[in-house]
């Protein structure tokens, strides 16, 4: 009896060491689904220095200088993150019509505008950065030369999605407000282009 007693115990300890492994839940496209990433107020701060860290680093990586967050960019990534989730639409232009350039002006930027990265995801800071580093348009801003301040910032909707802005900036480029006769600026025309014609 005690033979059987002790086999008894040492199987019911060893079952308690396994760990049953699940099988995370696939989409339609048969890749697993991705884990809510939920930002907390204790990780705010962690996440815009993560950002630079990981931005500076592709940087110097490609012989570039390193760039500083400024808080009147980092206002203005805030601003335009909230405003396309109220429009529910990544694009680079503010519900009032604001375009990058002028949202900076807003805020006092005395620099110009080199550039805006936007997206809309479920996906972490890096992820996305990523993302936007597997894109011409995105990654050309990021890797500008010129570029010495980045606004970085988000805002998450309930349910999860992200709404991520990175904004680059160069004190010594002069600031250019656009006017009905301006045909070209710093940040890419092809993104706006293409934002123009899905608007449409």
């Amino acid at each position: 009896m005690r033979i059987l007693a002790s086999l008894m115990a040492i199987l019911l300890a060893v079952s308690a060491c396994t760990s049953t492994v699940s099988n995370p839940p696939l989409g339609a496209d048969g890749q697993p689904l991705p884990r809510l990433y939920r930002i907390r107020a204790a990780d705010e701060s962690k996440i815009q220095f993560r950002m630079l860290d990981s931005v500076n680093a592709l940087r110097a990586a490609s012989g570039l200088v390193a760039v500083e967050l400024d808080p009147r960019l980092v206002a203005a990534a805030a601003t335009h993150s909230r405003d396309m989730s109220i429009q529910n639409r990544p694009w680079h232009f503010g519900s009032d019509g604001s375009s990058p350039i002028q949202r900076i002006a807003r805020v006092g930027y005395p620099g110009g505008l080199i550039g805006e990265a936007i997206s809309e995801t479920y996906e972490t800071e890096l992820e996305t950065l990523g993302a936007w580093m597997d894109d011409a348009g995105p990654r050309s801003v990021i890797l500008d030369k010129d570029a010495r301040h980045m606004g970085f910032s988000w805002h998450q909707e309930s349910n999860g999605k992200i709404w991520w802005t990175l904004v680059m900036g160069a004190p010594q480029i002069a600031p250019v407000l656009p006017t009905a006769s301006t045909t070209t600026t710093s940040f890419d025309l092809a993104d706006l282009e293409g934002a123009i014609a899905a608007a449409e």
